[in-house]
């Protein structure tokens, strides 16, 4: 990565959390919302070494990072993140909750551990941080809180009822928080990506996968950089500001199709 020049850094001063940011879309968004000069928080479960890997990637660019292990499905590790986010960085301006996990199987053969699992970290996880992130944004008067949820959740994919749902209540709760924090300043916008090359794709077998390429417009899957643009947008001021509530299909035309 390479970091703009400092006139293009339309983020400096600024503090980002990105969840689920060791690998994939969220290391993108870590990686992107540091060259326009956001000090970012890389947050990981349990991949140290991989989140340590995206720090040292900003930091020899000439950015400013830092690695939080959390678990942000369960409330204390979700509450630790933003806490000491503002205790060692003094504020926190922008909070993209990315952590997702999927669990892919037909209704009748899901077990309620997958579907539990998914709900927790997917849906559960969004409204844990945003709640502990909000009441910091809230005494600041401003703040962006982006969710990256999924075409998923907003057309539904057979086999995914567990991560279309999880993904459908982050538009519907990311709509609401919109209205709940808008008088302070602070906007709540989604970023529902379409099929993105990442571990996740990779594992789909092959058949399915030259499908679903015949029914996206485009005619290629995403990469982690295209969602990575969209939320450095949102998260810019002025750019963004008068935006909020809103949901943006980054899919290759997809969802249109």
């Amino acid at each position: 990565m390479e970091l703009l020049p400092e006139s293009l850094q339309t983020l400096r001063d600024r503090v980002a959390i990105v969840t689920g940011a060791s690998r994939g879309i969220g290391r993108a968004i870590a990686l992107e919302l540091a060259t326009v000069g956001a000090t970012v928080v890389v947050n990981y479960a349990r991949s140290s070494q991989a989140a340590e890997a995206v720090v040292a990637e900003i930091t020899e660019a000439g950015g400013s990072a830092i690695a939080l292990q959390a678990d942000v499905s369960q409330p204390d590790e979700a509450n630790h993140l933003i806490s000491h986010t503002k205790k060692e960085l003094g504020r926190v301006d922008i909070l993209v909750n990315n952590a997702g996990i999927t669990r892919d199987t037909l209704v009748l053969r899901m077990k309620l551990e997958d579907w539990q699992s998914v709900i927790d970290l997917n849906l559960t996880g969004v409204f844990l941080c945003t709640k502990a992130a909000s009441q910091v944004m809230l005494r600041q008067k401003s703040g962006r809180i982006i969710n990256i949820a999924s075409v998923s959740g907003v057309m539904g994919i057979a086999g995914q009822a567990n991560y279309s749902a999880a993904k459908a209540g982050v538009i519907g709760f990311s709509k609401a928080m919109a209205k709940e924090l808008s008088s302070r300043g602070i906007t709540v916008n989604v970023v529902a990506p379409g099929f993105i090359n990442t571990d996740m794709t990779q594992e789909l077998k092959e058949d399915y996968k030259q499908q679903v390429l015949k029914e996206i417009p485009l005619r290629r899957y995403g990469e982690p950089e295209d969602i990575a643009g969209m939320v450095r947008f949102l998260a810019a001021d002025p750019a963004a500001a008068y935006i909020t509530g809103q949901t943006f299909n980054v899919d290759g035309g997809l969802v249109m199709g």
